[in-house]
């Protein structure tokens, strides 16, 4: 059965937005190994695009299946919502990355998805038990985050007392490994909820007869993913290699192996958490474990304003854009 020309145009307004996804997250990988100087900027956007795109083939579909069913009720979908969630998505993580804040691409997707069905079908097709997982992840993610970050680095820090300076050599090639396993469990956990998205669109316009994910739908979202991320997102990678404190070689591989351990694990048992989220607080909780006082607070406190204001932002935008679709067709 041939695609019409509907599902091509959600199609790709799905892979622009995982695109901008890719854009706005590779400062979640890149950031403190550009920062600590384990490798140059060109290099490590490289080997993370090529992560991104072959994270989504090893390790499952899982989350795209959790963002397809739970949040909102499969009978509520309709074209109209999904373009709706997605310019709304789209929109927040342009203004974020304008202003330098790493924010959730996929609360931007939930919110936008929240906003657009509560217009059209109120907020009775609002599935309440998927809503609270995401909210709890919302919160718990980044308290997993900066616990493992600072439990790791204490671990590490205890482990390299007494060594040589010759010890940063390590921490810097080890970033090379680490930084593949992030962006491995990044782009396996951030470019399936595009798929999901699109899956759910591929029934809505009766091109499929239940919720699955292609292939060709795989292999489209982490190639737009992987190439986002080759470009990078510079506002934010500033903001997180450098505007929280001054990264080390240590901080950096800390802050990895702490980010990939977390947002894998959730990403093999289908919980969609903000890789945003989890590294940031990693960052934080391998600062801290050294001196509390030497991370910038102010920093933090605009960052987490916008975890918080992210999901009721996007409905609100696609429920404005919802509204005008809906008059002008």
């Amino acid at each position: 059965m041939n695609l019409p020309s509907v599902g091509i145009a959600i199609i790709g307004v799905a892979l622009f937005s995982d695109f901008i996804n890719g854009f706005h997250g590779s400062s979640n990988v890149v950031a403190t190994m550009i920062s600590s100087r384990a490798m140059s900027a060109r290099n490590a956007l490289a080997l993370s695009a090529v992560a991104h795109f072959c994270g989504p083939f090893l390790f499952g579909v899982a989350v795209a299946t959790t963002i397809g069913h739970e949040v909102v009720d499969p009978k509520a979908i309709t074209i109209v919502v999904i373009f709706a969630a997605l310019l709304a998505a789209i929109i927040w993580n342009i203004i974020t990355w304008a202003f330098g804040i790493p924010s959730s691409s996929f609360h931007a997707l939930v919110g936008g998805l929240i906003g657009a069905v509560s217009v059209d079908f109120g907020f009775a097709m609002i599935q309440m038990r998927g809503l609270l997982k995401v909210i709890i992840a919302l919160f718990i993610s980044p308290i997993l985050g900066l616990v493992a970050g600072y439990l790791l680095m204490r671990l590490v820090l205890f482990l390299a007392r007494g060594a040589s300076p010759r010890i940063n050599w390590f921490f810097k090639r080890s970033q090379i490994i680490t930084s593949l396993a992030l962006a491995l469990s990044h782009g396996t956990n951030d470019a399936q909820k595009t798929m999901g998205i699109i899956a759910m669109a591929l029934v809505t316009i009766g091109y499929s007869s239940e919720f699955s994910v292609p292939w060709w739908v795989v292999a489209l979202c982490a190639g737009a993913m992987s190439l986002g991320t080759a470009f990078g997102g510079w506002r934010i990678i500033r903001t997180l290699g450098g505007k929280f404190y001054k990264i080390r070689p240590v901080h950096g591989f800390t802050a990895q192996v702490a980010s990939a351990f977390v947002i894998l694990g959730a990403a093999l048992l289908g919980g969609p958490v903000s890789t945003t989220q989890v590294v940031s607080s990693a960052i934080l909780g391998v600062g801290s474990a050294k001196r509390v006082s030497r991370v910038r607070w102010n920093v933090v406190g605009n960052i987490v304003a916008a975890w918080v204001l992210t999901i009721p932002a996007s409905a609100l935008l696609a429920a404005l854009l919802h509204l005008l679709m809906r008059s002008l067709l």
